[in-house]
């Protein structure tokens, strides 16, 4: 398999960084689109399917108010098997009353803006893996690619922090995780389909900078972390998806520093820290307006240490969880 195929492959699963970070920063980690996966329905079609209604109260949903502003928060999950129960009368209202809705990365699923990014960023073969990872660590590797479908010849070029990417999304794809099916997706189809303003805090660029710019050390540790683990990806995933359902943002967070700032600090600095400051930078501009807005970011943003809600909350802001 050439590399561009198996980047095309990749390609929605590094911008949709979250899952990255719930199954791959797997958020960020916990936190992305299934790689090879067509969206075979049209957005309209999409956005006026019912949204299966969870048991209990559902994911938790912030509110930050002033006397003419609301900011709804929303932690999301950016794949999920199709069929999820995550709906809610308190998300469906709030998304309703709403004229503006943020997101990650508002572009995201446009491979010209996301491929060029992969490419500068998550390939490099003048440094090929192989010249690493120690020859245990590469055979660990190869090991696992191979058991998806690759090797560690065809990734050899990829930069660690790519190549764990791959590895972490292989296993929940193959357990039936869609980005189709992800809260990110469903939500801006219906964005769309209703006709309300769609934004992005970021860029791919941003995106991908941001964790291609982690030391090699951290990356190397990073894609460790997966080889090592990749029996437990699918269920750490569906740990955090369950704690997300049941709203216990407790114990969400836990299961994704798993995956970030468990493994090295540079991860969470990086899918978390430095994203979330310039988050709560513009909802804070978003507070100076007037208005509704509706945030859909992944759980991990909300849910973790260094939150966007303990940033807000430092701020001067009080944030209500609903």
């Amino acid at each position: 398999m050439t590399i561009a195929h198996r980047m095309g492959q990749t390609a929605n699963c590094v911008s949709r960084f979250a899952a990255g970070l719930l199954a791959a920063l797997a958020a960020s980690a916990a936190l992305a689109a299934a790689p090879g996966v067509a969206h075979a329905e049209a957005p309209g079609s999409v956005s006026a399917a019912p949204i299966p209604r969870a048991e209990g109260a559902g994911p938790p949903l912030w509110v930050v108010r002033d006397a003419d502003s609301t900011v709804y928060l929303f932690g999301t999950v950016h794949v999920l098997r199709p069929g999820t129960a995550w709906g809610s009368d308190k998300v469906d209202a709030a998304f309703a009353s709403a004229t503006d809705i943020w997101v990650e990365i508002a572009d995201q699923d446009d491979q010209a803006v996301v491929m060029p990014v992969i490419q500068q960023h998550g390939v490099d073969p003048s440094r090929p893996l192989s010249s690493i990872l120690s020859a245990a660590d590469f055979a660990a590797f190869d090991k696992v690619a191979q058991a998806n479908g690759a090797s560690g010849a065809a990734l050899d070029a990829y930069r660690p922090w790519l190549a764990a990417f791959m590895i972490s999304m292989s296993g929940p794809t193959n357990a039936g995780y869609r980005s189709e099916a992800g809260v990110d997706k469903t939500l801006m189809d219906r964005a769309r389909a209703q006709g309300k303003a769609l934004h992005g805090f970021e860029t791919a660029d941003i995106q991908v900078r941001l964790i291609a710019g982690m030391s090699e050390e951290a990356q190397v540790a990073y894609l460790n972390n997966y080889v090592r683990n990749a029996d437990g990806i699918v269920n750490n995933l569906d740990d955090t998806v369950a704690a997300w359902l049941k709203g216990d943002a407790a114990e969400a967070g836990r299961l994704n520093r798993v995956n970030t700032r468990d493994i090295h600090e540079d991860i969470h600095r990086a899918a978390l820290i430095e994203r979330n400051a310039d988050w709560t930078n513009q909802i804070e501009t978003m507070m100076q307006g007037a208005g509704t807005a509706f945030v859909a970011v992944g759980a991990a943003h909300l849910m973790d240490k260094d939150s966007v809600i303990d940033m807000l909350t430092a701020k001067g802001f009080t944030v209500e969880r609903l």
